[in-house]
């Protein structure tokens, strides 16, 4: 069963909406553009572009794969939609996609 947080993801990516939540005790402000599964467990895959993370934020933002029972305090917002132009690899955040965003 599906959590209202994967409810709210779901709909942003349909609607393009940017998601700020909290994840690792980090503020994260990012564009969803995947969601489903992997091994079972629900992740998210966004771009990342304002707010914090462990390892720091590449300047322009970049693509980063949420867990989504760990994100906390997910809420959406309209504005503009941010990706990154150019897909080099594959992505290996879900490998059962429920959602992805359509361009």
């Amino acid at each position: 069963m599906a959590s209202s947080d994967y409810g709210t993801l779901s709909a942003a990516i349909r609607q393009k909406l940017i998601v700020t939540a909290t994840y690792h005790g980090h503020y994260r402000e990012f564009c969803p553009h995947v969601i489903g599964t992997k091994k079972g467990k629900q992740h998210v895959l966004g771009f990342q572009f304002a707010g914090s993370g462990s390892s720091g934020l590449a300047p322009g933002g970049e693509w980063r794969c949420f867990d989504v029972a760990t994100l906390s305090g997910v809420s959406t917002r309209t504005g503009p939609w941010r990706t990154r132009p150019v897909h080099t690899q594959p992505q290996t955040c879900v490998d059962h996609i429920d959602v992805e965003v359509s361009y």
